[in-house]
């Protein structure tokens, strides 16, 4: 097809934050742009997933505050009891949901971004199919297409929701009741921020985990200390190696529990609601992937480093795909950064994203944060490339501002190559986390050693020092070995 007849210069299909910054980004270089969306503008983040958790988690984490007796007595406060509305604080996150939609929509609108309210799927080489809501269908063709449809809950086998009982994220970023027992399916960082949420607003939370220890995906040395607050400091009941083989939604919620190795029943609960938080599936279902012979791996759409749609491993011409639907990292600013990046190569400027460099963050109450490599992956890469990983701990209780505030539990975890002094990862549980890791994530990017590091400045009294006294035991760690080969 000739270029001038194409109907867009560039199709988007779905308007999450990697949909987002791919359709305002391609519009604000000259490209014709469509982006099409068949639920909210703005798509798991804003309206079901970060933006909402944020907000209860911001108000929830006030109350916890202000109900810590202990805390504030510390300082010489000796505040109220405290009293919260249930309804005030979940209309705080909807209102901040329309807010951010409609930000994100006007900055679409704004850089000549065609919407289009519907489904969307491919229809061959250059053509997209959209089924809008009243039931139109059309094809539109594109000189490149982005696929960015994103993911919803997972909801294993066995398990059985009603969106009221029984629900996952999706519903209960609404917060349309506080039951007075919870269970909580899954204790990775979805399932640790609702845990924060609700015993902050009084619930009684039992957390269950399949594998053999709660908090699975973090590093075991925070976990460690993260546990003790997190979870045992609070009215939380967690259980490893365990599998909700059954729930039936009701009142009360019916829950069969099954040894994870031998399926057989071990016990049973009835509880008042179970948030199901066991991870997240691509949306690739309805994308019509077969009509250009994509094959998914596990329902993820197989891309090459600038982006490219793979077919039996060879880029498909003019087909993009960016965000959860890849499987990359499940993380917004990923697909942000993958949404830019698959425009500048359809641009013309040959890109990639390091995806080590990508921090990850959970906010509970205090944060966890990490970026590059786990102790783990460090160690196997150390030993495929022969040489010795280093490993220090700052820890939040020698920081003057963390104990200022009397938030001193925390720790960090640096790791780094003993040949080069190249920083490898960083993993980092206390007050702030989410936004210390960010210079450590800066730092892996650019591939800085930490002896160029342990020469920065940081401003004092922040608790950006215990990243500076990591980097300073890092280069004297690094020095040593040097002396000693």
């Amino acid at each position: 097809m000739n270029e001038a007849n194409f109907d867009f210069d560039l199709i988007v299909v779905g308007a999450g934050y990697g949909g987002f910054d791919a359709a305002k980004h391609a519009a604000e270089h000259g490209l014709k742009v469509a982006i099409i969306e068949s639920r909210e503008m703005g798509g798991t983040c804003v309206n079901r997933g970060c933006v909402p958790s944020k907000a209860l988690l911001a108000a929830s984490g006030r109350v916890r505050e202000l109900a810590n007796a202990e805390h504030l007595s510390g300082f010489g406060i000796h505040a109220a009891p405290v009293r919260f509305e249930r309804q005030k604080i979940a209309d705080h996150a909807n209102k901040l949901v329309a807010t951010i939609r409609s930000n994100l929509t006007k900055a679409l609108e704004r850089a000549g971004v065609t919407i289009i309210r519907g489904e969307g799927r491919l229809e061959g080489s250059q053509r997209v199919g959209v089924r809008e809501a009243s039931g139109i269908d059309r094809v539109l063709s594109s000189k490149d297409v982005i696929l960015a449809t994103g993911s919803d809950p997972f909801v294993p086998p066995g398990i059985e929701t009603d969106g009221r009982t029984v629900f996952t994220s999706d519903e209960a970023v609404n917060l349309e009741w506080l039951p007075r027992w919870i269970a909580i399916i899954g204790s990775g960082y979805i399932g640790l921020e609702f845990a924060d949420i609700y015993t902050a607003l009084g619930c009684e939370v039992t957390m269950i985990e399949a594998l053999d220890r709660v908090m699975p995906t973090f590093d075991p040395d925070l976990t460690k200390l993260a546990a003790r607050q997190l979870i045992d400091g609070r009215d939380i009941d967690a259980r490893a190696g365990l599998l909700a083989s059954k729930i039936i939604p009701g009142c009360p919620v019916h829950i069969q529990l099954s040894d994870v190795n031998t399926r057989e029943l071990k016990e049973e609960l009835e509880v008042d609601a179970v948030l199901v938080a066991t991870g997240r599936v691509p949306t690739s279902k309805r994308l019509n992937l077969d009509s250009l012979e994509v094959e998914t791996n596990r329902g993820f759409v197989p891309i090459d480093d600038s982006m490219r749609v793979l077919v039996k491993g060879q880029p498909l011409p003019h087909l993009w795909a960016v965000g959860d639907v890849t499987g990359k990292l499940m993380l917004a600013h990923t697909a942000a950064a993958q949404g830019t990046v698959a425009v500048e190569n359809i641009l013309g400027n040959y890109r990639t994203i390091d995806y080590r460099s990508i921090p990850a963050a959970t906010f509970t109450h205090p944060e966890i944060s990490s970026v590059g490599l786990s102790e783990l992956e460090a160690k196997e890469l150390a030993a495929k490339e022969g040489f010795s990983l280093g490993s220090v701990r700052s820890y939040f209780k020698a920081n003057s501002k963390a104990l200022a505030e009397l938030e001193s539990d925390g720790l960090m975890k640096l790791l780094f190559r003993k040949d080069t002094g190249e920083v490898l990862g960083a993993h980092i549980y206390g007050l702030h986390a989410a936004d210390l890791i960010q210079e450590v994530a800066n730092a892996v990017g650019r591939r800085q050693s930490v002896v160029d590091l342990s020469c920065e400045v940081h401003t004092h009294p922040t608790l950006s020092e215990v990243v500076e006294v990591a980097y300073k035991q890092a280069a004297q760690q690094f020095k040593k070995a040097k002396s000693v080969n």
